[in-house]
Formats: C-alpha cells, structure tokens, sequence
C-alpha cells in the first residue's frame, strides 16, 4: 500500500539523507581521501539533476512514488534516470502513479526479503510517446506471478513489452501515448 506523505516526513527523511551524505563526505576528508569526496560529490550532483529532470516531467505523482520508494520498506532499492527533460504533462499521471505503485507491491510480493535486489527505470520522453525502460536484477520467488502482473491490460495509453526473463531478471518497456492520441 501507499504511504502518503506529508510536509514534515519528507523534510525529516530528505534531511536525513543529506547528514549521511555530509557525513560520508566528512569521513573521508578526515581519512584525506579528497579524490572519493570528489566522486561523493559528483554523484550527488548527478542525483540532484535527475530528481529535477524527474520533477520537470510534469508527472507529480510518479515523481513522488519514485523519489520516496526508497523511504518505503521495499525489499529492493530503486534507481532511475531521466534520459531528457522534455515536459510529458500530455500523459496520464494518475494511470502511471497508480500502476508504478502496484509494480512495486508486485515486487515486494514476489522477490526473496533481505537480498540484493535493485529496480532501475530509465525514462525516455517524447512528444509523440514516452517510453519507461525498467531492469529488475535479484532473487524472483514469484515469477510467475510478476509476468501475469506485466502483461495484464493496463489501460489504452499504455502498453508492456517483456524483452528479458530469468529466475535473477526481468527486463521490460512500458509504452506511453497521449490520451489524446487514443481513438
């Protein structure tokens, strides 16, 4: 289930984040590993651009589920990557929402507890459609159950297309098209 957040749990878990990452910073200056607080330092810039690249896509509700999952007690961890900024307000973002939250309980359902399971989504907006690239890698229980959930009908904007399958992955591409564009 969804958790809702409000003001002062986000602020709480976004300070949080940011004293671990000052304090990462500063344990390795301390040790004077300058060139690991340089990496440190990149990678926060590269993860402060895509969570603004996430938030200017104009879906408010995806970007949120994605930015808190995270917080959440998922039993695997969530990056993402925003291939260009370009502004998809023209998609559903109530459908996505709902949807990438129904993914994540699926997951949670069907992945083994307490291993190294990652979810990446990279996505790839265009004026005409948008395209969700999404690579499970991890402990599957459950595969079965995860693949009826994908190719279940999800609505006429969107489509699911599998392209890889094992006990360890799954890869597959969610297509996106204006409501508008539906006849």
């Amino acid at each position: 289930m969804k958790k809702e957040w409000n003001t002062i749990e986000v602020l709480k878990h976004s300070r949080h984040d940011w004293l671990n990452r000052i304090q990462l910073i500063q344990g390795n200056l301390s040790l004077n590993k300058v060139d690991r607080v340089k990496e440190i330092i990149t990678e926060i810039i590269h993860e402060t651009r895509q969570e603004s690249m996430l938030t200017n896509l104009h879906l408010p509700e995806f970007a949120a589920s994605l930015l808190t999952c995270n917080w959440n007690q998922h039993h695997f961890q969530l990056d993402y990557e925003v291939r260009n900024a370009l502004n998809i307000h023209h998609l559903d973002d109530q459908l996505l929402a709902s949807w990438i939250n129904e993914l994540f309980e699926k997951l949670d359902a069907t992945i083994e507890p307490f291993q190294e399971n990652y979810l990446s989504v990279s996505i790839q907006a265009g004026e005409e459609e948008s395209i969700f690239y999404f690579d499970f890698s991890g402990i599957l229980t459950d595969k079965e159950s995860l693949l009826a959930f994908l190719e279940s009908t999800v609505g006429s904007t969107m489509s699911i297309h599998v392209t890889a399958v094992s006990d360890e992955e799954v890869s597959f591409e969610i297509f996106m098209i204006p409501s508008h564009r539906v006849r």
